[in-house]
């Protein structure tokens, strides 16, 4: 059984809205805009390199591009400081006073998310 190669991504990005509607822009260590998502209820876009991309839902979405169920609505609540059940989701949100998020999934595709927040 072979496993999977260890897959590491960093980026800056900008998160507005709400888990039911908002936007998501990535930018690279050198500013350039990696992916700009958009989602409303019943749908989601993501614009990478000049091309779109048109998904059911921000959770569809997620999982076609990093492989991984991110688990959003729970992102929007950890980053206000408010602990979430999140399925499959361990978070710390002890590090948040210094602008630090970090949260693991542990079923299916293994996955961390480590936040640093700029203040």
């Amino acid at each position: 059984m072979f496993s999977k190669p260890v897959q590491s991504f960093s980026a800056s990005f900008e998160l507005q809205g709400r888990p039911e509607s908002g936007q998501l822009i990535l930018f690279s260590p050198l500013g350039t805009t990696l992916a700009h998502l958009v989602w409303t209820p019943g749908s989601a876009t993501l614009k990478t390199e000049g091309k779109e991309q048109h998904f059911e839902s921000l959770q569809t979405m997620a999982r076609s591009t990093t492989g991984a169920d991110l688990p959003v609505a729970s992102l929007f609540a950890w980053l206000r400081g408010q602990p979430e059940e999140a399925a499959g989701w361990q978070a710390d949100l002890s590090g948040l006073p210094d602008g630090r998020l970090f949260a693991s999934h542990v079923e299916e595709v293994q996955a961390e998310l480590k936040i640093v927040l700029d203040r």
